[in-house]
């Protein structure tokens, strides 16, 4: 069953229509990756799903659990258990770990939070008592930020190149994280350009030119990290152009 459905989804920013007519179903419960060109619109599909401020504009429709998320805020997507990991996250100045690991959580026991920074291989008697800020490297944040966002337990989740700034010794613990969101029934969406990543999902969409060109296994997907394209009829196909 869909969680989240697209339906002639487009938005246009600066002139340029940056989606063009997405319909998609996400299914609930499994692990998706959206790959896909730099610009083919990837994050700015997370952002819209999000309702961030300017991708609020669009045409078509989001439709989650049943309920159009047109005219709702982001605290409002939020409520309703859609969450967002950015590719970068954000530094939150003079908040403990735990404070920052609680101010969200569904449970806010001391056992609970110890338990999300386990589970994506972080020792949280090292953390709780740190500052979340410059002090931390980008991928002890992003670690923390996916540790917070399992204390949410969420119904949909986007990650947003969770592999960005994780070292390869730590790169499991991104896997275990996206094992333990599914163990608790989250749906996750993961954009990635990386091969590894990819084969931690169960069914993707290939996105070109703001347009889901394809779709399925992850087995299909390979061929565009093997020839960076599939075959189609678009002007800028590298066959194309050289005529």
């Amino acid at each position: 069953m869909a969680i989240l459905e697209l339906r002639d989804l487009s938005l246009t920013l600066g002139g340029r229509r940056i989606l063009d007519n997405l319909t998609a179903d996400f299914w609930e419960g499994h692990v998706h990756a959206v790959v896909g060109p730099n610009g083919a619109g990837k994050s700015t599909l997370a952002s819209t799903i999000m309702g961030l401020g300017g991708y609020r504009d669009y045409s078509g429709d989001i439709i989650f659990e049943g309920q159009s998320l047109k005219d709702l805020s982001i605290d409002e997507r939020a409520r309703l258990g859609v969450t967002l990991a950015w590719q970068e996250p954000a530094r939150f100045e003079g908040i403990s770990v735990r404070d920052f690991l609680r101010a969200t959580a569904k449970d806010k026991s001391e056992q609970s939070v110890r338990d999300v920074l386990d589970a994506v291989g972080m020792k949280p008697d090292e953390y709780l008592s740190r500052a979340v800020d410059k002090t931390l490297s980008g991928g002890e944040r992003k670690k923390i930020e996916l540790a917070s966002i399992l204390a949410m337990r969420p119904k949909f989740v986007m990650l947003d190149e969770p592999d960005s700034g994780i070292d390869v010794a730590s790169l499991q613990r991104i896997f275990d994280a996206l094992a333990a969101f599914k163990n608790i029934g989250s749906t996750v969406i993961m954009i990635t350009h990386s091969l590894t990543v990819l084969k931690h999902a169960e069914h993707a969409f290939l996105m070109c030119c703001g347009k889901i060109v394809e779709k399925g296994n992850i087995d299909k997907m390979q061929v565009f990290f093997e020839q960076n394209c599939i075959p189609c009829d678009h002007k800028n196909r590298p066959d194309v152009m050289a005529r």
